[in-house]
């Protein structure tokens, strides 16, 4: 079993971490006193090896009576697969909407004879358009790029989709508006010419709060740039000159593949164990 062992300096502790191909934290050392953590019983050979090994091959042991560092930081609790978000396909929370609130049978029927749209109808469609724009972004891992789906943030709203690689950070907003015409100016949005829409002021706020939620666990800046990705719509118009969200339709999202030189493999990595536990966001 292969490990990627990794070092954690947070709130004046000093750790390696003994970590599975899926960032899962398999055990833990303390590099002060060397004492080991098996947090997977079933590798605990492997861990503890790896981890001697490493420990072995420091310079020195960080001193006992070392002051603690000047920016102290939280540790989240090691990644379980209770905690994953990484297995949220997308659309996981409208998809958990329907389940519990979407209508029975008889309802369905009813709406549809009568036809009468629904709240369920937008919830159906939104979940259209999460999976067809995951789709795309799942496409982008060949290119060093991690995804995720359906963060759940506070007071129940969640964000769509964040995607992290080299290029940095971008939180992703996307909206299914079928066979509409959007039109794009520099704070508003307007769908089929009709009343201006706040979407990109909402992601810009969004992605002020992933910036807070990654930078409270990270020792380095994470930028993040907020993305409204359009699904289904007929035609785009971007008029805006100096709009600070990144506008596409759902197969231009591509353009961010080539982007790179913000994050090193190993941030990307941080950043991506950080995003992917759930209790990471739990205040968000």
């Amino acid at each position: 079993m292969e490990l990627q062992v990794t070092r954690w300096k947070r709130y004046g502790h000093d750790r390696l971490y003994a970590n599975l191909s899926d960032g899962t934290a398999a055990g833990w050392a303390d590099v002060r006193t060397g004492d080991i953590t098996v947090l997977r019983a079933e590798y605990r050979d492997d861990v503890i090896a790896v981890l001697t090994r490493h420990l072995q091959n420091l310079t020195k042991l960080v001193p006992s009576d070392r002051a603690p560092e000047a920016e102290a930081r939280p540790m989240l609790p090691p990644l379980t697969p209770a905690y994953d978000l990484a297995v949220n396909p997308p659309g996981q929370s409208l998809r958990d909407l329907l389940a519990e609130f979407g209508p029975g049978l008889m309802e369905r029927v009813v709406s549809r004879l009568l036809r009468r749209p629904t709240e369920w109808d937008s919830w159906r469609k939104g979940l259209a358009g999460e999976r067809r724009v995951g789709a795309e972004l799942n496409r982008l891992g060949g290119h060093g790029w991690r995804v995720l789906h359906s963060i759940p943030l506070a007071n129940k709203v969640d964000i769509d989709h964040l995607l992290i690689g080299p290029g940095g950070v971008f939180s992703i907003n996307t909206k299914h508006h079928h066979k509409k015409t959007v039109w794009v100016g520099d704070d508003s949005v307007k769908v089929d010419h009709g009343k201006p829409a706040p979407y990109a002021r909402k992601s810009r706020a969004e992605a002020k709060r992933v910036v807070r939620v990654l930078e409270r666990y990270c020792d380095f800046p994470v930028p993040v740039e907020p993305v409204l990705v359009f699904v289904g719509v007929t035609e785009l118009k971007v008029v805006a000159t100096q709009l600070s969200v990144r506008v596409y339709q759902e197969r231009q999202v591509a353009a961010l593949a080539p982007l790179s030189g913000v994050l090193t493999s190993d941030q990307v990595e941080q950043v991506y164990s950080i995003a992917r536990h759930r209790q990471a966001w739990a205040q968000a």
